[in-house]
């Protein structure tokens, strides 16, 4: 692979997975600290409460994980592989 493909491969990963992550993971914060609501409509009966911490944890460890694909991507494409030796002639 060369090292524009892996350049593109690297932004594609970082638009498509890390920023969402890291509005997974915020979001996932703000559950976790008791700031998440939600408001329902359902057949004329509403509803609204907090948002359950655990969700939070979720969304937290989602957004870690999308965050961590990028990074992942980086190091293995972009890394400098080691030259190939010679065997020595006899």
């Amino acid at each position: 692979m060369n090292r524009t493909t892996a350049i593109i491969l690297t932004v594609a990963t970082a638009l498509l997975c890390g920023c969402p992550g890291l509005f997974v993971c915020l979001g996932g914060v703000l559950a976790a600290v008791g700031l998440g609501t939600y408001a329902t409509d359902l057949m004329g009966t509403t509803s609204s409460g907090a948002t359950p911490a655990w969700y939070g944890v979720a969304g937290i460890c989602g957004g870690l994980i999308l965050i961590a694909i990028p990074v992942i991507i980086g190091l293995v494409t972009l890394r400098k592989k080691a030259p190939a030796e010679m065997p020595p002639a006899a």
